[in-house]
């Protein structure tokens, strides 16, 4: 699998593209999840930089395929994507925009699962770390309907 620098865009497109195609496909309400996050946006990454990643990512997968034509990434690969992205606000913002995704159709494939389970384990968040801070304004809201 091809290395890239860390923290570039390319790197965070290659984990934003595994989350896409970990349950085995590219379904659009998981596509349609990353344009709505923004993320993309956000970073300074272009469409086209995720597609040509995207493509790039596929080319490098179908090494993985194993006989039955079925993609098989074990711990060690999955931790060694996950490794080129280790600036922590920058893991959050790609972990947040990576479960919109494998949430976006309501079903968690085991793909998604180990994904998911690897990104949180190897960039030490756990659950509630992930949650949204809510704002001032928010929780204002929140007292006066009580």
């Amino acid at each position: 699998m091809r290395r890239y620098a860390i923290n570039s865009h390319e790197a965070i497109c290659r984990l934003l593209a595994l989350s896409l195609l970990s349950d085995g496909g590219l379904d659009q309400s998981e596509y349609q999840a990353l344009r709505e996050s923004k993320v993309l946006h956000r970073l300074g990454i272009s469409d086209a930089t995720l597609h040509r990643v995207m493509q790039d990512m596929c080319d490098d997968l179908l090494l993985y395929a194993n006989g039955l034509g079925q993609l098989e990434l074990d711990d060690a690969l999955i931790d060694q994507l996950l490794a080129e992205i280790d600036e922590p606000l920058l893991q959050m913002s790609v972990l947040r925009a990576m479960l919109g995704i494998v949430d976006a159709d309501g079903w968690l494939a085991d793909g998604e699962a180990v994904l998911i389970s690897r990104a949180m384990a190897c960039w030490q968040y756990d659950w509630y770390a992930l949650q949204p801070i809510p704002t001032y304004a928010q929780m204002a809201r929140n007292v006066v309907r009580s």
